[in-house]
């Protein structure tokens, strides 16, 4: 106290000034201070005051330790002196643990500062701006300031980092801090900032945490490494539970490959630290969160089928059979391998091929199931056993016809132990526990498979020497009738209700038994006890579904009859109250809530997952069959039969009309081909008709030489030019002329075709459209009555089917319309054409005999100048020479011009 003293002021003699007065001079001084080190003195003085005084520190030098940080960044000193301050009015770092009382007021207090604090969202944006800051005496002391924060008011703090520019990338830079201390703390504020904020987790996602959480894991080495491994595992395990967004992300990053590592165990697994045992469970934790019956089915299967290439089942599966493992590890690891087989055929049918490392080898299942039902095992290690051996049959037909057949006679091997052994010990032992356990996972085979409740009724038991095998359905409910504790009831009915529900067959097996109805009866007309009420309700339940399932093949008792029972013994409202007990149960909504049974204690273990959903499932439908008169059942019949001709009737109309729909559709196809092929043909059309223009333009041109030659026959030079070019053009002009001829006449044959096809579809689409109208009107008029007639029609699924017919009909005519009209226009353009290609050919005709005669002409006068004497040059030096005449006549007129 002494350096405060100095700080503040020394007081006079006999007067000591209390706590809340030296904090409000401290105060003063920060605020007044000019000098930077008589503000620093103060802030550490503030800091030193702040664990004994944390209230009056808190509620008056707040403001002031905020305004340091806004004001003195440049002096790293005072900055963490200011922040390990706020720290201490926040957060009470007591070594001594307090007293409930008090640190419920301490907790209370800092959430009050805090709140005062995070008022203004500006100081959460300005201590994020500190946290960039190198220096290890700001960084640290902001890195745990914000971690209280976050502990204290989590949501609103949340919130304000969310929005706040860049503010989660600054804190996922505290992992990449060289300094371990740092980073360590960076991993405790990741967890707090983490926690039930969906967003930022995904943002903390793709910020490359996952690579770098699992850099930190392997540096630290694995499952032996220390609180930190600890730390990173529960971040990763915020930012994968209940996001399927990073969970994907995860996945396909290929992270569950870089898992495989964590759980390779060596021989010896004897002296596992505490610490080791903790990082093995977070990670089997985190193995669960990836495969969980929660999340959506594509994403689990898809991480199951990764689990399982990359050999992550198989370590986890090494570790279920080694020896010396924890018994909590063992446990947990049961149920990892319990969801990562969980639906999946293919890690279903690798963990059927596991053998435990034993003489001789036993299958994995068997020595599981021997675990379950031995009574001296954990509860805990037997509820996980039951889990594993759930899961595994779960959507597996092929599964639960193996355990069935270990029961059959043919299949019964006297020197090894089998499952179906182990489940009929169980089923039978003293230890209600074992009965209910066995009970379910016997269920469970039979669950959705009629076939195996069909095997199932071949199963006989020895009871005693000198007597008859009796059946296992007759020795469930033998030993129900002998007075067993509740929970073994409870059991052995959800196998009996599971096993006869939707299987006729399995329900005469049980009525056949004469005992067993009145039993029933007798046991849902008594008034029992609070505990009994539940048996009550599953007797009802079991005495429904033989109603509900009855195929009238016993006389004795059919649905009729076993109503007429109910209704003079029990009461049709008093029967179906004790079937809504049921749901009514606390357990019942507990185990309806997630597939693994988690129970507290044994007494609490009375329903199973799968169970609940039969129950929700039949209860209605068994309600009305009871409550329903026959009279009703027999309209209802009636009605059914009439609603299943009809949906035949319609069926078949449905099948018809598909079928005129795919021909539709290939008519149309067809219409579209026919359609880009007319426009192929236009456009070459097209093409020839420029082709024919541009002859014709040149046969005007020559044409019109050719009259210029008649009258200066005297122009020799002239005469011999065309004389030499006119024979080319000839040739070009006659090939062109006869290609044009050619395409012309395939055009018109393909138009020709074209025509004949769209004619014959019109006419096939017309007459299909007319028949199949005309048959349902005919077929509705004359084998329905009226009544009929008019709900047939009225069908919702006909009247659209008939009215999509007659749009699709509709369109194919205007398809029709449009192509005929286009094939009309073709033809009048190829009569056109035709005609101009004669008129061509005629004139070409004339052409060819003007030339012929022009030639002569040239002929005789080249004669005539030949007899006169005259000199005939040849036509390459006429053509020069008339270049140069012309190069002469543009030199003249230029001088001219500049005259």
């Amino acid at each position: 106290m002494n350096y405060i003293w100095e700080v503040v002021g020394r007081h006079p003699t006999g007067q000591q000034p209390t706590g809340a007065e030296t904090i409000q001079k401290l105060c003063d001084r920060v605020a007044s201070s000019t000098l930077l080190e008589d503000r620093r003195d103060a802030v550490r003085a503030l800091k030193s005051l702040s664990k004994k005084y944390r209230m009056e520190v808190g509620t008056m030098a707040m403001d002031h330790l905020v305004r340091i940080l806004q004001t003195d960044r440049a002096d790293t000193e005072t900055l963490g002196y200011a922040l390990d301050t706020l720290y201490n009015i926040i957060c009470s770092d007591e070594e001594e643990e307090p007293e409930e009382n008090q640190q419920k007021q301490e907790d209370d207090l800092g959430a009050q500062f805090t709140e005062k604090f995070i008022q203004e969202p500006d100081n959460i944006t300005l201590l994020l701006t500190l946290l960039e800051e190198f220096d290890f005496h700001v960084r640290w002391p902001g890195v745990k300031l914000l971690t209280a924060l976050l502990k204290s008011q989590c949501a609103p703090v949340q919130g304000i980092i969310l929005v706040s520019p860049m503010g989660v990338s600054r804190l996922m830079d505290l992992l990449a801090d060289s300094r371990e201390v740092i980073r360590n703390d960076g991993l405790l504020l990741l967890q707090q900032l983490t926690k039930g904020n969906t967003a930022i987790q995904k943002i903390v996602a793709f910020e490359n945490a996952f690579e770098r959480l699992l850099e930190i894991i392997t540096e630290e080495g694995s499952s032996d490494g220390g609180i930190v491994v600890e730390d990173c595992l529960l971040l990763l395990l915020n930012l994968l539970k209940n996001n399927s967004s990073n969970q994907n992300f995860f996945k396909e990053g290929s992270y569950i490959q870089k898992m495989k590592p964590w759980f390779e165990v060596g021989d010896d697994n004897s002296g596992w630290s505490a610490q080791k045992v903790t990082n093995l469970h977070l990670m089997l934790q985190l193995v669960r969160v990836m495969v969980s019956p929660v999340n959506s089915p594509g994403a689990t299967a898809s991480c199951q089928k990764a689990m399982f290439q990359c050999d992550l089942l198989q370590q986890l599966c090494t570790i279920l059979m080694a020896t010396g493992v924890p018994a909590d590890i063992l446990t947990e690891t049961i149920n990892t391998v319990s969801e990562v087989i969980r639906g999946s055929e293919v890690n279903q049918d690798y963990f059927a091929s596991v053998n435990a490392p034993s003489n001789p080898p036993r299958p994995a299942i068997v020595v599981l199931l021997m675990s379950m039902v031995n009574e001296r095992q954990p509860f805990v290690l037997r509820c996980a056993v039951l889990y594993c051996f759930q899961c595994f049959l779960y959507k597996n037909h092929k599964g639960q016809g193996e355990i069935v057949a270990t029961l059959l006679p043919s299949t019964i091997d006297a020197n090894s132990i089998s499952a179906g052994q182990l489940l009929c010990g169980g089923l039978f032992s003293a230890d209600s526990l074992s009965n209910w356990c066995a009970a379910v996972a016997l269920a469970h085979a039979l669950q959705d498979n009629l076939t195996q409740k069909e095997q199932l009724l071949r199963v006989q038991l020895a009871t005693s020497l000198g007597k008859p095998p009796v059946s296992l359905l007759q020795q469930c409910t033998n030993i129900l009738s002998q007075g067993s504790r509740v929970q073994t009831k409870v059991g052995l009915l959800m196998l009996l209700c599971t096993w006869i529900s939707n299987c006729p067959i399995a329900v005469m097996h049980f009525l056949h038994n004469q005992d067993n109805v009145p039993f029933l009866t007798g046991q849902i007309s008594e008034n029992l006890g609070e505990d009994e009420r539940l048996v009550q309700g599953l007797c009802a339940l079991l005495l429904g579904i033989c109603i509900y399932y009855n195929d009238n093949s016993l006389e004795n008792y059919t649905k009729e009859k076993l109503k007429q029972l109910i209704e003079k013994r029990i009461g049709k409202e008093n029967f179906v109250e004790k079937l809504a007990f049921i749901t009514k149960h606390e357990l019942y909504s507990r185990a309806a809530q997630k597939p693994q049974p988690a129970f507290s204690t044994p007494e609490h273990m009375l329903f199973d997952h799968e169970f609940t959903k039969l129950v929700k499932e039949l209860e209605g439908m068994i309600t009305k069959a009871v409550l329903r008169s026959s009279e009703e059942e027999k309209k209802e019949e009636e009605v059914k039969k009439t609603l299943e001709q009809h949906d035949s009737i319609v069926t078949q109309y449905k099948e018809l009309i598909r079928e005129q729909d795919s021909q539709i559709n290939e008519l149309k196809e067809q219409v579209a081909l026919l359609t880009s092929q007319n426009e192929k043909l236009q456009n070459t059309t097209t093409q020839q008709f420029s082709q024919i223009q541009q002859h014709k333009d040149q046969y005007n041109i020559l044409k019109l030489k050719l009259g210029k030659d008649n009258q200066q026959t005297g122009n020799q030079a002239e005469a011999a030019h065309v004389n030499g070019l006119q024979p080319e053009e000839l040739s070009q002009l006659r090939e062109q002329l006869e290609e044009l001829q050619r395409q012309n006449q395939l055009l018109q044959t393909q138009l020709t075709e074209k025509d004949s096809l769209i004619t014959r579809m019109a006419a096939f689409l017309f007459s299909s459209f007319t028949r199949l109208l005309i048959f349902l009107c005919f077929y509705i008029l004359h084998n329905f009555p009226f009544n009929t007639c008019t709900f047939f029609l009225s069908y919702p699924v006909f009247q659209g089917e008939v009215k999509t017919l007659l749009e699709s009909k509709e369109l194919m005519e205007k398809e029709l319309a449009s192509a005929t009209s286009t094939t009309a226009i073709m033809q009048a353009e190829k009569s056109k054409l035709q005609q101009e290609v004669q008129e061509s050919k005629k004139e070409q005709d004339d052409l060819l005999m003007l030339l012929a005669d022009q030639d002569q002409k040239i002929l005789s006068l080249k004669q005539r100048l030949k007899d006169l004497g005259e000199t005939i040059e040849d036509e390459d030096d006429l053509d020069s020479r008339d270049q140069f005449d012309d190069d002469d006549d543009d030199e003249e007129d230029d001088e001219e011009c500049d005259e």
